[in-house]
């Protein structure tokens, strides 16, 4: 199975469809009430909803999923039944496939409640209709033009006495979401020096800065400190992301003190120090909070 525990949890709904082809004749039989196995569309719907739920145990590398709702719908044309089925999750992956799974259930009931009176039935397809949810329903890179510094706050980097990492990472990820040439800085943990490099940044033009470092419960660590000294308007819902995130992957997360804020129309964003930390962060927020500069301009969600 593909690895998702990196992924985050997002409303996922997805929609499928089927057809049986039937004769008119049995099609009279169903808005009659006179199939010789009772009503299949009650059947039918059960079948689509338990399909949905047991997926996972049908087809290998679908993933187990807590399904929040199943909803089964039923159109009777001159010569077919149209079966509709929509399945809602919040979920770390999509659920196409158990609304297909559903939808192609349902239509096999119905063949099979309606065998007996028409030999010439044909299941027409079964296709997905729509899908909401994941990375295809979120801005997937940054804004044009983007302006953004990387500040990498550290004693033993500063005095050259260890490689950075943390900071080459962001740069890295970045890239993904087309951020090429951010200004990269590195600073010792000097809560004067941190905040006056953000409130240059911040005259410079950047639209957003990222440190990394200084977010931890040591003597020496001041990032987050250095940033309220300077920010406008905080953003906590930044930084409670990253740290809800990491929390469900190690125990540690909740000790980072890093906070998110607004000096002027810059956005600051304190990262952890350490490769992993910042790994999680930026999975944990990016792309999404690119969201906030067109809101920041007038824009609406």
């Amino acid at each position: 199975m593909r690895n998702i525990a990196h992924k985050n949890d997002t409303l996922r709904i997805a929609t499928a469809q089927a057809v049986v082809h039937m004769h008119e004749s049995t099609i009279q039989l169903l808005k009659d009430g006179k199939a010789p196995k009772g009503d299949p569309l009650p059947h039918a719907r059960i079948a689509a909803i338990i399909a949905a739920k047991k997926t996972s145990d049908l087809i290998p590398y679908c993933h187990p999923l807590l399904i929040d709702c199943v909803t089964a719908d039923f159109e009777l044309g001159h010569d077919s039944v149209t079966i509709t089925v929509t399945v809602t999750a919040v979920a770390k992956t999509g659920v196409e496939m158990e609304a297909l799974t559903g939808a192609s259930l349902a239509a096999l009931t119905i063949y099979d409640m309606l065998k007996p009176v028409d030999k010439d039935m044909e299941i027409l397809g079964c296709k997905l209709i729509d899908k909401k949810g994941g990375k295809s329903s979120f801005p997937a890179g940054a804004p044009v033009g983007l302006k953004v510094a990387i500040v990498v706050v550290s004693d033993s980097t500063a005095a050259g006495i260890r490689i950075d990492k943390s900071g080459a990472l962001i740069r890295e990820r970045l890239a993904s979401y087309g951020v090429e040439d951010p200004i990269m800085q590195t600073l010792p943990d000097e809560q004067g020096q941190i905040s006056q490099a953000l409130i240059d940044l911040e005259e410079n033009g950047c639209d957003l800065v990222l440190t990394t470092g200084g977010t931890g419960l040591g003597p020496r660590d001041v990032t987050a400190a250095a940033t309220r000294d300077v920010i406008d308007r905080e953003a906590p819902g930044i930084a409670e992301a990253m740290r809800s995130y990491g929390q469900r992957r190690m125990p540690f997360a909740m000790l980072s003190q890093g906070v998110a804020g607004l000096r002027g129309t810059t956005l600051i964003i304190n990262l952890p120090g350490s490769t992993a930390g910042v790994d999680e962060s930026m999975t944990a927020i990016f792309p999404a909070v690119f969201h906030a500069f067109p809101i920041m301009e007038g824009g609406g969600h």
